[in-house]
């Protein structure tokens, strides 16, 4: 089903027309968009084609070029197509939305327009500056997503598609238990790892991590010893009891 009909005259807009095709159909989708000169086939009945696209639409954009107005003679033939298809809108009340072409092109004024189309002088229109085209696809592609809701925007979807809780891990590879957690709470048997910036050894054994290896009986009798690596910023202190007295000592 197409949702945006996209209405044009040869000679005078039809290279915008191409470019918001573009990107529309990039956007939702090129079954979404239609544009006579891609969307008829070869063969086609074109005044059928036309009016067939139109009646299941939700949103026509009339591109309109610096010399629209100019062609007077067509915009008074009821059988010029780009007053037909305008037309045909408005009987389907479909709404309707001028994009002037360039930044010469001015607002519609109903004096130039037949009665059947005065209407469209009355629209709000959107102007498309041609030197900057990025910035005016975007404000026409934002604005059918907000017209025409029931078209689908794959980029916003990709978006909102993952879960605001998920947990991804940021932990690496783990030789032994770990437990990555956000919100975690009960109890875990093992070890909880959660942001982990370096090495972490769990179990039995030896920890070196960054510092100079110590290993063996570490009781002096008597005296005690604490063995610190670098700057002692911490201020530690030990407090040491009498000394084990042996058998037979009598002191």
């Amino acid at each position: 089903m197409t949702e945006v009909f996209i209405n044009y005259r040869t000679g005078d807009g039809e290279k915008t027309a191409a470019l918001i095709d573009q990107e529309l159909s990039r956007r939702f989708g090129r079954e979404h968009i239609f544009r006579a000169s891609k969307s008829i086939a070869p063969g086609e009945t074109y005044p059928d084609a036309l009016l067939a696209a139109l009646r299941r639409s939700s949103l026509l954009l009339a591109v309109v070029g610096p010399d629209w107005a100019n062609f007077r003679a067509r915009l008074h033939d009821p059988e010029d197509w780009v007053r037909r298809e305008i037309e045909e809108a408005f009987t389907c009340e479909l709404p309707v939305v001028p994009i002037l072409d360039g930044r010469k092109t001015n607002r519609l004024s109903k004096a130039d327009l037949p009665p059947e189309l005065a209407r469209l002088a009355d629209l709000q229109s959107i102007s498309f500056d041609t030197h900057d085209v990025e910035t005016g696809l975007r404000r026409i592609g934002d604005l059918v997503a907000e017209m025409v809701p029931g078209l689908r925007d794959p980029a916003q979807a990709d978006k909102t598609s993952s879960a605001p809780d998920t947990v991804t891990n940021s932990i690496g590879d783990v030789s032994g238990t770990a437990v990555q957690s956000r919100d975690f709470t009960g109890d875990v048997g093992g070890t909880i790892v959660k942001g982990s910036r370096g090495p972490v050894h769990t179990g039995n054994g030896h920890i070196y991590q960054n510092s100079r290896h110590v290993s063996g009986d570490r009781r002096i009798s008597g005296t005690g010893m604490t063995y610190v690596e670098g700057d002692n910023h911490g201020n530690i202190q030990h407090r040491f009891g009498e000394p084990d007295r042996r058998e037979g000592d009598s002191r």
